[in-house]
């Protein structure tokens, strides 16, 4: 289907592999999965995982989840549980760099359209949507249609 990206188990375990195994002990077989651990909370620490793994700073990572820079370094020193929707934006957000990285070939290209406008955005820069609800969808739906040949 044009616009949809198949999420495949590789990618879910790279998933693992980037917020970290000793967070997320259970394996994430669909995209379901994000609510169910992330209702069991999970530890701030993962936000370090993901910024470590994509180069990203923590203002631009609080930016795109939404948060305070104070927020998530007081979570982080203090292993507290992120909240649910923190947590899913973060399993969302991990997955949309993975993919993004798969069909770009390297984080540095992805990074570089993620950072440029795009028509199919109304001139928008990807990056701009990653924040807001349904963001993370409308930017998956353009890398699905790259990913299937048909260029936006």
């Amino acid at each position: 289907m044009t616009g949809d990206i198949d999420i495949t188990t590789k990618q879910l375990d790279a998933l693992r592999d980037v917020l970290g195994k000793k967070y997320i002990r259970s394996r994430v077989e669909s995209p379901y999965d994000y609510i169910e651990i992330a209702t069991k909370g999970l530890n701030a620490n993962i936000i370090k995982n993901f910024r470590e793994y994509f180069d990203l700073s923590l203002g631009a990572t609080a930016h795109m989840l939404n948060v305070s820079e104070p927020s998530i370094y007081r979570w982080t020193k203090a292993n507290k549980k992120l909240e649910r929707n923190v947590s899913i934006k973060l399993f969302e957000i991990s997955e949309l760099f993975l993919t993004g990285t798969e069909i770009f070939g390297s984080k540095e290209n992805f990074f570089k359209w993620l950072n440029l406008p795009n028509t199919a955005l109304g001139g928008m820069q990807p990056s701009e949507l990653i924040e807001i609800p349904e963001g993370v969808s409308k930017v998956r739906d353009i890398l699905g249609r790259i990913e299937h040949g048909v260029y936006s």
